[in-house]
Order: structure tokens, then sequence, then C-alpha cells
């Protein structure tokens, strides 16, 4: 059987991702091959020239936990000002983002992957969903991670890209046409519970797309349920903090281990309803 691993886009809240493969690692489940979009990009890419194991995941931890904001969207007023007037492409520069990706990326071609790894996009002028499997790797990761109008399009062999998260949030069916009889996806999920809503126009956009990419997440796995063997372990719930906040990566990773072990242990993977753990909600307390 030929597992992939799908993981799907979400900021700061990939850190998630790397709880979850913690977990999954220790009940066996591992990647044949890797498809990641948006953050989960970053996380598949680094995932797949190093190796799944238990090494791999702790460094991939120390990783996040390192990160701040400012490493991957990084301020400048007088940037913001000249994007806002139209000349400049983003908000933000892409010099942060891709000082981590460099500093990271064990191997220069996507082919040259140790598990082979495939990369989403979203071509800017079709809206179509572009799977990169060999060529530049830093230049594939950084255009499937470069959030619209937060982070410039990239491009790469002629055509201009940004976030695959635009196109297919976590890229299904991608896995599936690559071969994959069980697909495995790790969902970031969503700050679920908020106490109050984002007040940077960063953090709003980026709040904006992963509930948006969320619900299309839902309509994927409902589309794919029963043409593959699918396991969708459970977002991690109650997330109390914005995607553009990376200073608690070392609590997520914890909490989300710690969720999907329990999950895992209690077989509700093989409970045949793989949509069932990622339906939209609210916290009525913190919303009184």
């Amino acid at each position: 059987m030929t597992t992939a691993f799908v993981l799907s886009g979400g900021g700061a809240l990939g850190a998630v991702q790397v709880g979850m493969m913690q977990a999954a690692l220790r009940h066996g489940l591992r990647p044949d091959l890797l498809v990641g979009s948006s953050a989960g990009a970053l996380n598949a890419a680094y995932i797949a020239g190093v190796g799944f194991d238990r090494r791999t995941l702790a460094d991939l931890a120390e990783i996040w936990q390192g990160l701040r904001r400012q490493d991957v969207f990084p301020f400048s007023p007088q940037r913001q000002v000249l994007a806002l007037s139209g000349l400049r492409p983003s908000l933000c520069s892409p010099s942060g983002l891709s000082t981590v990706i460099d500093r990271h990326l064990t191997y220069t071609d996507l082919s040259e992957a140790l598990i082979p790894v495939h990369v989403v996009a979203t071509d800017v002028l079709s809206g179509t969903e572009v799977v990169l499997s060999r060529g530049d790797a830093r230049r594939a990761v950084l255009a499937s991670a470069a959030i619209p109008g937060i982070l410039p399009p990239v491009e790469v062999d002629g055509r201009l890209l940004f976030d695959g998260a635009i196109a297919d949030h976590a890229p299904l069916t991608q896995a599936a046409e690559l071969g994959a009889d069980r697909i495995v996806v790790l969902p970031t999920g969503v700050a679920c519970a908020l106490k109050a809503a984002p007040r940077s126009a960063v953090g709003s956009a980026v709040h904006a797309l992963t509930l948006l990419l969320h619900q299309r997440l839902v309509l994927d796995v409902m589309a794919l349920t029963g043409r593959v063997d699918l396991v969708v372990l459970p977002p991690l719930c109650p997330v109390t903090t914005s995607a553009t906040d990376f200073r608690w990566a070392r609590s997520l990773i914890a909490r989300a281990a710690a969720a999907t072990d329990a999950w895992l242990a209690a077989g509700e993977h093989l409970q045949g309803d793989p949509a069932r753990a990622l339906g939209m909600h609210r916290h009525e307390d913190r919303a009184a």
C-alpha cells in the first residue's frame, strides 16, 4: 500500500502538523510520498529531504519553535505604503521566508528528495493548481507559501505562481492521482477560539484565508470519501492563537501530538467518516 501524507496550509498553525506527525510515527503511519501546499509545503519539503523519523521531527519542532512573525511576515512601514500605492506587489518582503527555506532545505531539485515530494502552487493568471514535482525546490516552496497580497508571487518555469492553498487547500485528488492507496490528511485547522478579531491587515488576511480554506477542505474530503483509504487527523481545538503568531509553536506541537496520539489509540480513524472532525464551530463561552 502506498501512503501519501497531505499537508495543508495555515500560517503559524503549520506547527500543529509536527505534533500530528510525531503521533502518526508512533502508530506506524509513514509517508511513501508527500504532498504539501502553503505552510504544509514547508513541512513536506523539509521531511522529504532528511527522512521521516523521530530525530527529523524533533529538528522540525525546533525550527518552528525558533520562528517569529518577523521571520516570515517582516513588517516595513515603507514597503506597506508602497504596496498600498501599487508600487510593490505585496505588503511583506519574501526575504525572511527565503532565508528560512535556504537555511533548512537540504536539496536543490525536488526530484532529489529522499521521499518523493510534490508541492502545490496556484497559477496567478488562470487560478489553476500547479503540482511541482521537479525543478528548483527553493522557488517551488516559496511560491506555494506566497499568500496573495502578503508575499509576492514567484516565477517558476515562466509562470507566475502564488499560494497553493488558493487552488486546492489540501490537494487530495493529486495524492490519489500520484498513486496513493491511503491518504493521511494533516489539517492545520483554524484559530477557532480567538478572544478578539485580528487587528492587523496581515493577521486579518491570513485568518480569513484559513477559515475559507478549511471549509474547502471539508468539501474535498467528502468528495474523496470512499474512493481511497482516507485518514483525516483531527485539527487541534480549541485554538486561541492567531495564524500569524509564531510564539506558541511549542504548545501547539505538544497539544497536537497528545490529541492525535489519543485519537489514533482509540481507533477513531477506523470509524468510517473521515470528515466528521472537520466541521466548523464556535466556542459560545468566548463569543459571549
